[in-house]
């Protein structure tokens, strides 16, 4: 499996607070069944500013102790930005790593509980560069629960979407694991990430998600979801679902 969403670069943000703890939840990605992963430390988000030299060397580092500790697992240097007002200059100075080298796939992220009233425009913008917007996780972002024909319009306009594997299997409570259901079922998502921190219920969950995945949805569902992983680590163009409203009491009768 590939895993396109982690934090376990140790001290840069809310994710591994040392090396340990990193090589820990990297021998857990092993047993998850998880080859290779990408590392995308939050940046620009208010909190944290992780720089691209910076996750390039400490990405490195990190593969330089994988290796060193027999660990058989491979890991590439991205981020998770936070969508904001210096987002387009950052790109312009070439300031943001993307999910493969061929600057394809771009991890976006909002507020929690929000979504600015110039994201659509902006994201328009940066497609408009040919770069495809990774939606990281929507069925968490409150903003979205409320309101989601926001995400269906983004999707439909070419955005795509990763849902956490353990929002899908219930970790984060039956509220969350609703939307995330939802979000599947009306053809929003494309891809199943781990979002795995070193915190209690922020572990992989990819295998049980996949098998979640397979069970309601059947295993072409299952074989898109891990080949898109692979196509967007590649840089290559994904499988697209047709999308759907998702009608705001399919998601009241479930909370």
């Amino acid at each position: 499996m590939i895993d396109l969403h982690s934090h376990l670069l140790p001290g840069l943000d809310d994710g591994s607070a040392s090396m340990r703890a990193s090589l820990r939840m990297a021998r857990s990605a092993v047993d998850e069944g998880i080859e290779a992963i990408l590392m995308t430390p939050h940046h620009m988000n208010g909190r944290y500013e992780n720089r691209k030299q910076d996750v390039l060397l400490a990405t490195a580092s990190f593969q330089a102790a994988l290796d060193e500790e027999n660990i058989p697992l491979q890991v590439f240097p991205s981020q998770e930005v936070r969508i904001n007002g210096n987002l387009m200059a950052a790109l312009d100075a070439d300031e943001v790593l993307f999910a493969d080298e061929q600057n394809q796939y771009l991890l976006l992220e909002f507020p929690d509980d929000d979504v600015p009233t110039f994201s659509s425009d902006m994201i328009f913008n940066i497609m408009q560069r040919g770069i495809t917007v990774q939606i990281a996780h929507p069925e968490r972002n409150t903003k979205l629960m409320a309101q989601p024909e926001i995400l269906y319009q983004l999707i439909e306009r070419g955005a795509i979407a990763q849902v956490t594997a353990s929002s899908y299997v219930g970790a984060f409570g039956k509220k969350v694991q609703k939307f995330s259901e939802a979000i599947v079922s009306h053809g929003l998502a494309h891809v199943f990430v781990s979002d795995a921190h070193d915190l209690p219920n922020r572990d992989y969950n990819l295998a049980a998600a996949l098998e979640k995945l397979a069970r309601e949805h059947g295993v072409e569902r299952r074989e898109l979801y891990e080949a898109n992983a692979e196509a967007i680590i590649d840089g290559r163009p994904i499988q697209r679902l047709i999308p759907s409203p998702i009608v705001k009491r399919w998601l009241l009768n479930g909370f």
